[in-house]
């Protein structure tokens, strides 16, 4: 089977620094990926590439089999346009560490935003699909709440309803706790668990080492821009062979 997400020979740079330094990996359809490493190893940046919040120079992001953001023309290689982008954006949902919710509308408003304005559903429609997700991830009894008048795991629970009821081929999360305080950061891991569960594709940002362990099938560990290892979680938590990996897990707790 063609998996869900390619990623080939993939770099990135910012300025002369280079972030992305050749990256090759693939997630199959329902699978659950984890990417670790330390800070400023290029996990989050991967991340903004597969769904084009970053241009990258050199290699391929495939999704669904579509090759996403570029085409190749006259043996150049140039950047599709913003509609194609647009189009190619929305097979990816995204959920970041900050909520991002608009903070004029209430949680309902919120998810049924995209589903009227990018979709073209209408409103009845959208409100009935916020509705199923809104209580798929324990919200629905606050749906009419504007985002200061919830806290942050609820916030972020809304934020995960938007991005799933858009229906993405995959979901990406990009350290969706590191903004919560420790008493929030369980409701938002067990409700990204229950997803998991369901066989929903996910590749995720973490530095919750024991979620990652508990839930991925498959677990990347970068290291400066380049994956140092990659595989079945219990063999590179259990069995770590890179050195650098061995080191990093030393100071996680799982």
């Amino acid at each position: 089977m063609t998996p869900i997400v390619e990623v080939r020979d993939l770099h990135k740079r910012f300025g002369e620094l280079d972030v992305l330094k050749g990256i090759d990996f693939t997630v199959a359809e329902g699978e659950v990926v984890s990417i670790i490493g330390a800070s400023g190893s290029g996990k989050t940046t991967l991340l903004r590439c597969l769904n084009l919040l970053e241009e990258f120079h050199q290699g391929e992001v495939l999704i669904g089999g579509e090759t996403i953001g570029y085409s190749i023309r006259r043996g150049q290689r140039v950047r599709i346009r913003e509609q194609e982008v647009a189009r190619q954006r929305a097979m990816t949902g995204m959920v970041f560490q900050a909520f991002n919710l608009f903070p004029h509308m209430s949680a309902l408003d919120n998810v049924t935003l995209g589903l009227t304005k990018v979709r073209g559903m209408p409103r009845s429609e959208a409100v009935e699909l916020a509705d199923h997700w809104l209580e798929r991830v324990g919200m629905l009894e606050r749906r009419d709440h504007r985002p200061s008048q919830l806290s942050g795991g609820q916030q972020q629970r809304v934020a995960i309803a938007r991005a799933i009821a858009m229906n993405p081929k995959v979901m990406l999360f990009d350290e969706a706790t590191s903004a919560l305080d420790p008493e929030r950061v369980g409701e938002v891991l067990e409700t990204i668990r229950s997803l998991a569960q369901e066989g929903m594709t996910m590749v995720l940002v973490t530095h919750e080492m024991r979620f990652a362990r508990d839930v991925s099938d498959k677990v990347v560990f970068m290291e400066a821009g380049r994956i140092a290892e990659q595989g079945p979680p219990q063999r590179l938590f259990l069995h770590p062979e890179s050195p650098r990996l061995q080191a990093f897990l030393k100071t996680s707790s799982f």
